[in-house]
C-alpha cells in the first residue's frame, strides 16, 4: 500500500508488495526492492533498497554526504535485503572516492545511528543507538556495535567482533575481538558471538591460542605474526591477514 500523501520521484522503481507511509519521499533513481516496508516521514534517494527491508520514520537514506570535497557527482547508497532501519537513522551516499556507500544483508540500524559516506558494513551487522560511523569504515559480518560510539574515517572492524557502548574507536579492531573504553582497547575475545556461530571448542582454542601470542607474550607483533603463519585455523589466519593489511594500526589490549 502506498499511502495518498506520499510523494515518489517518475524516476523511482517500486518493487511488489511494497508499502510506503504517510509522507514518505522517494526521490531520484531509487529502487525499493519487494515486500519493502517504508514508514512515513522518511527521505530516500540515489539508493537500492533490497528486498523485505524496514525503513522506520524520519530517516534519511541517500542524502548527499557531509564531506567537503564532494561536488555533485553521482553517487548512491545500497542496503542488502532484509536490513532494518529504525528512527532516524541518517545513512550518506558516497563521493567520487568509491561511488557508493554499502550496507549488506540482515543488518540492524539502531536509532538515531549515523553511517557516512563511502562506508562498507557487511551482512549481519548491528549498530546500537546514537553511534556514529565516519567516512570509509569498514564493519565486516556479524559484528556488533553498542550504543553511542564514534568511528574515525577508514578504521576497519573485523569479522564478529563486538565493541562497547560509548567506544571511541581511531584504530582497527580485529576479527573476533571484544573493544571498550573511552578510547577503545580490546578487552578479550567475543566468545559468546564465537559459540552463537556453532564455532566448535577446537576452533574456539585456536583463537584464544592466537590472542594469547599476539598480545599476551613477550613477543613483537612482528615475530608473533610469524609465530602464526603456519597456523592451519582459517580464523586464526583471519586474523593475521587482517592485521598484516591493517592501515590505521590495531587496537590492543
Amino acid at each position: 500500500m502506498i499511502h495518498a500523501t506520499a510523494i515518489i520521484d517518475k524516476s523511482a522503481v517500486i518493487g511488489d508488495n511494497v508499502d510506503i507511509g504517510p509522507y514518505a519521499v522517494i526521490g531520484e533513481e531509487t529502487i525499493i526492492g519487494s515486500g519493502t516496508k517504508i514508514h512515513g516521514q522518511s527521505v530516500i534517494e540515489f539508493a537500492e533498497i533490497g528486498a523485505n527491508c524496514e525503513i522506520f520514520n524520519f530517516s534519511s537514506i541517500g542524502k548527499r554526504p557531509q564531506d567537503l570535497k564532494y561536488k555533485g557527482e553521482k553517487t548512491k547508497v545500497i542496503v542488502g535485503g532484509g536490513t532494518t532501519v529504525r528512527e532516524g537513522v541518517t545513512l550518506n551516499r558516497g563521493t567520487a572516492a568509491a561511488g557508493q556507500t554499502i550496507v549488506g544483508q540482515n543488518c540492524l540500524l539502531m536509532a538515531c545511528a549515523h553511517i557516512a559516506h563511502d562506508c562498507v558494513i557487511g551482512n549481519n551487522v548491528i549498530i546500537g543507538y546514537s553511534t556514529g560511523i565516519a567516512g570509509h569504515v569498514e564493519i565486516n559480518d556479524y559484528a556488533i556495535l553498542s550504543s553511542s560510539i564514534g568511528v574515525h574515517q577508514f578504521c576497519k572492524i573485523g569479522k564478529s567482533a563486538m565493541v562497547g557502548a560509548g567506544a571511541m574507536i581511531s584504530m582497527d579492531i580485529i576479527p573476533y575481538a571484544m573493544a571498550q573504553g573511552d578510547r577503545a582497547v580490546l578487552a578479550g575475545l567475543n566468545i559468546i558471538g564465537m559459540r552463537r556461530k556453532k564455532m566448535t571448542l577446537a576452533e574456539i582454542e585456536d583463537i584464544k591460542n592466537a590472542y594469547r601470542i599476539l598480545f599476551m607474550s613477550k613477543l613483537t607483533l612482528e615475530e608473533a605474526l610469524a609465530k602464526l603463519a603456519d597456523t592451519q585455523s582459517p580464523y586464526v589466519k583471519e586474523m593475521t591477514s587482517f592485521i598484516r593489511t591493517s592501515q590505521r594500526g590495531i587496537t590492543r589490549p
